[in-house]
């Protein structure tokens, strides 16, 4: 939802929400800006005050799944299939946490292929599709995103070999690489990339905006990036330029 999001990144710049003013912003009464809020809450991203809410979320910090899932749900379904069309039949395919890499997964689904997924979303979602052969990692399952992560994880993808890697980010740029927030996700992530004959990053271009506390790998270590329309030139023509392509699932 536009609103919830717009709440988001509202408090990402403040600590504090107010009611009243973000009822005056959006348009709406007081009363759908407290369910929000509400909503906010239960996902452990906000703590409710009178009059508003304070934001719970550390700096450098990862808003919930649930939250995320609902951002830009049209883009990354686009993504998630434009980045499906680039995988052939029968190759091997490891497949990261994270929602846009969700969509990927929803994509493949009827597609003859192996697959390793890195989160239980995605194992759930593959474990009906008839043409997928299913491998699983083992690991520690990372509370709320239910990802896969730890030595154990690490060392299944090491023991492997993939024709492609799809990853998702927190934060990508020319400057500071591929980022992540959570750094056992970091280990995960890299373990992938090394695992990989080809790797393919997935993004909304909002991504571009940011970069998290852990580094994964400089682009120079990725092959194709699919984002949408908004990514910013100067980071499409800085991708390029290290001869990255670029995919803007329009």
């Amino acid at each position: 939802m536009e609103r919830v999001r717009a709440i988001m990144n509202a408090l990402r710049t403040s600590d504090s929400v107010s009611v009243a003013e973000l009822a005056a912003e959006h348009g709406v009464s007081e009363m759908t800006i407290r369910r929000d809020l509400d909503e906010l809450a239960q996902q452990g991203v906000v703590r409710r005050v009178r009059g508003g809410a304070l934001s719970l979320l550390l700096r450098g910090e990862e808003p919930p799944f649930g939250v995320r899932e609902r951002e830009a749900v049209e883009t990354k379904r686009r993504i998630g299939e434009e980045a499906a069309s680039l995988i052939a039949d029968g190759e091997a395919v490891i497949l990261d946490g994270g929602t846009t890499a969700l969509e990927v997964a929803r994509a493949l689904s009827d597609r003859r292929l192996t697959v390793l997924p890195l989160a239980l979303q995605a194992v759930s979602l593959l474990a009906a599709a008839p043409r997928v052969r299913l491998v699983l990692p083992g690991g520690e399952v990372r509370k709320g995103e239910l990802n896969v992560m730890g030595p154990l994880t690490e060392a299944s993808i090491r023991a492997l070999r993939f024709d492609t890697a799809v990853v998702g980010c927190c934060g990508l740029s020319a400057e500071h690489g591929l980022t992540a927030h959570d750094l056992p996700e970091v280990a995960v992530k890299q373990a992938a990339i090394a695992s990989a004959r080809r790797v393919i990053v997935v993004c909304d271009s909002g991504k571009f905006a940011r970069t998290a506390f852990g580094a994964v790998c400089p682009i120079t270590r990725l092959d194709v990036v699919v984002t949408d329309p908004g990514i910013p030139a100067e980071e499409r023509d800085a991708l390029v330029a290290a001869g990255v392509t670029v995919k803007e699932a329009a």
